[in-house]
Formats: structure tokens, sequence, C-alpha cells
């Protein structure tokens, strides 16, 4: 295939005879195109940023805890306060065998953690190992709680990325040093780096100090209480069909009407994730949509200048038709200055949508950790490319079939 520069040279001094025109009709372009990259972009750092918040949590598994009491059971009035105990573990295993993990925690809202004269607040979780296949840990440093510091009671913690930067503001590693917790120290096994603050119940992300749950029961003077019960699903095990199931058999152990959603919370995560899912396919459907509409806008922009130009151009068309040049000429040239207008002023919007994305993704990023990615993929770019390139072929086919249309003896009376 042979390239005619001299066409390429006629369109470019076409497109910049009048530039001020030809700037303006880009810009329509450059406008929708940006609109849309920063959009699907957008929204993918936007996505990626709410499901950190539920980073790490197995999509089948549900929270159990108990609250106030919101109907008249068995003689006890509506509002009865109540506490699950380690019992209900064993129940829960023994009467839903399609639960795979379950594991109980303990939580301590408020408090101090000091080291040497840094202090800083936190939260505290008493969990066992088993809780991180419910929500896997980002550790940075060390190892989360094992089974012996269970066995043992060992006075070992897991600190937060917040409690870890608050304490510890030069860096490096923590582990084997000890920070203070009311009068009690604990050693540092681990820096959890998760920020995800879905679960923080009631605490600022990365404030957690997670303590062994047989340790924190023996400190706390919390005996056999359970604040919350932890399960996973077995393989293919869909929960929302357990919900009901795990509800009765701790309201029944516990004098609470079974149906009492309120009083058993039962909290199952794959309702959240498919909620997610639905959300962000709407706001797809609405990105797309807005972006493809500004961008017709665009193109409709060049097709009413090119028809001007044809116009203008009148005279210039007949006497090419009348020294010989054909129909499919005529097209080709009004059809190839609109697609360079629109393609050069689309690559434009592109690549200033990627610039904004990946100032984006920088903002985003600490201790060179990237906590959302805003860019668009290569499939995605090369699909608005695609679509640019069709918006010049149809921009440019209404102001082509016209030219074709002129005659050298109209062209001449016209002038």
């Amino acid at each position: 295939m042979r390239i005619d520069i001299d066409q390429y040279r006629e369109i470019l001094d076409t497109l910049t005879r009048n530039k001020s025109r030809s700037f303006l009709t880009g810009f329509g372009v450059f406008w929708g195109v940006f609109m849309l990259v920063a959009l699907i972009g957008g929204g993918q750092g936007m996505k990626e940023m709410l499901n950190k918040n539920f980073a790490g949590f197995a999509t089948n598994s549900a929270m159990i805890w108990a609250q106030p009491t919101t109907k008249v059971y068995k003689g006890f009035r509506k509002g009865r306060i109540w506490q699950m105990d380690y019992q209900d573990i064993e129940r829960i295993r023994q009467r839903v065998p399609e639960l795979d993990v379950v594991t109980p925690m303990l939580f301590s809202n408020g408090g101090f953690a000091y080291y040497g004269d840094r202090k800083t607040q936190i939260g505290m979780n008493g969990t066992a190992p088993e809780y991180a296949f419910i929500k896997s840990p980002q550790i940075y440093y060390g190892r989360y709680i094992n089974e012996m510091d269970l066995s043992e009671h060992r006075k070992v913690c897991v600190i937060g990325k917040k409690t870890y930067k608050d304490l510890f503001p030069g860096g490096g590693d923590p582990c084997g040093k000890r920070i203070r917790i009311d009068s009690v120290y604990y050693q540092i096994v681990g820096v959890d780096y998760d920020m995800s603050d879905a679960m923080s119940f009631g605490t600022e992300a990365g404030t957690n100090v997670i303590l062994p749950i047989t340790l924190m029961q023996q400190a706390y003077n919390r005996g056999n209480q359970v604040d919350m019960i932890a399960a996973t699903g077995r393989k293919g095990v869909v929960m929302s069909t357990l919900s009901q199931r795990i509800r009765e058999t701790v309201a029944r152990a516990h004098t609470v009407d079974p149906t009492d959603e309120q009083g058993v919370t039962v909290f199952n995560t794959e309702v959240l994730f498919q909620l997610l899912d639905s959300l962000f396919r709407g706001v797809n459907f609405l990105i797309w949509l807005v972006g493809l509409g500004t961008l017709l806008a665009g193109a409709i922009g060049v097709s009413n200048i090119m028809m001007v130009t044809v116009r203008e151009r009148t005279t210039e068309i007949g006497i090419r038709r009348a020294i010989g040049a054909t129909p499919r000429m005529i097209l080709s040239q009004i059809i190839s200055e609109s697609m360079v207008l629109t393609l050069v002023a689309g690559m434009s919007g592109i690549l200033f949508g990627v610039m904004i994305l990946q100032l984006l993704e920088m903002g985003n990023t600490e201790d060179g950790i990237v906590n959302a990615h805003f860019q668009v993929n290569f499939w995605t770019a090369l699909l608005a490319a695609l679509i640019i390139a069709a918006m010049g072929v149809l921009a440019g086919l209404a102001p082509a079939l016209r030219a074709m249309s002129i005659k050298p003896v109209d062209a001449m009376r016209d002038e």
C-alpha cells in the first residue's frame, strides 16, 4: 500500500487554514475522550478503594453477634441484653455442619498503647489463628497469632499499620520490642498493614492491637463471654441459606426469639459483595453512557464543521472533478480530513486522561504500595481508539457524500 504524502500535506494544510475552527471542533472530541477515559479509570479506582474496605474477607463468611432483643419471647421482655458464650461455637459446629471455620472474637474499645515516650489510641481484638482464614491479614513484619500463643497464654500482640506508624515513626522491624497497654507489657510479633475499615468495630482502621483470645480473656476478666463469632462455609455452600439456621441455633440456647433478626445479628458478607457488584455494574453502565454521549456530541460537531468546509470548497471540488478526480477520490479526501482531526483530538484526550489518572494513582501511593489503581488497561484504551476512528469515519461520511454530489457546472455557477 503506497502512502500518498501529498494527500496528507493537503489534509494538514486544510485543517491549519482555519486554526481556531479546527481547534474548537477538535476540542469537543478531545473532551469526550478525556471524559470517557477519566470516568473509566476513576470508576475503577473508586471501586478498588471501596473493595479495600472489605479486603481479605472471605466472600462466603458470616459474622454473628448479640444485640438487645426486639421481640417478647417466653416471658422475657424485648430490649433484654444478653451475651454469647463459648458453648455457642460448638453448638453452631454441630448443628450447621456445612460451615468450615467457626471462631470467636473479643473486643475492647478505647485505651492507649505506649512505647518509650510515645503513645497512641488503640482498640484491642482477641482472636484465634483461624480468623486469618476469614479475614486475611497483610503481614508486613513478623507473623500472625498462632496456636502456641493461645495454649501458653503468651503476652504477645500484632499491631496495626497506624499504631506502628505512631509508635515507631522511624520505621524498621518492631518485632521483639514491647509495648505497654494499661499496665501490661506485650511483645510485638507482627505488623498487620491491613487498613480495611468495614469491620473495624468502632475503632479507626489500622489502630487495632490483636491479642491471643485466651490472653484477653484472662487479662480483662472476660470469662466465658464471646463478643462475636465469625464463620465461613465449605466450598460451594451459599451462606445466605445457612443464616436462619445459625440464628436459630444461637437464639434457642439463650431464650431469644429465633425470628429476631436484630437480637441475633447474622451479617452475611456474601450479600454485601453481591450488592457491591450490582452497584458497580450500574456505575460502569453510566460511565460508558455519559462518556460515549459526550464523544458522540463531539463527533457531530466535527461533522457539522466538515459540512461547512465542503460548502466553502464547492468551487475547488468542482474543479477537481473537471480535471479528472473521481467521486472515490473526493470521498477519500473528505473522510481522511475528518479522521485525522478526530484521531489527533481523540489521542490527545487519551494521553491527557492517562496523565491525570497517573497523578491520582501517585497520590494514592504510600510506602511504595499503591492503595488504588486509577489507570485504564491497554484493551480499554485500544477500544477507545477504535471508537474514535469509527467516529471520524461517521463524522466525515455525510460531508463526503455531499462533496461527491457536486458537479463541475454547478461549482462554476456557484462561483
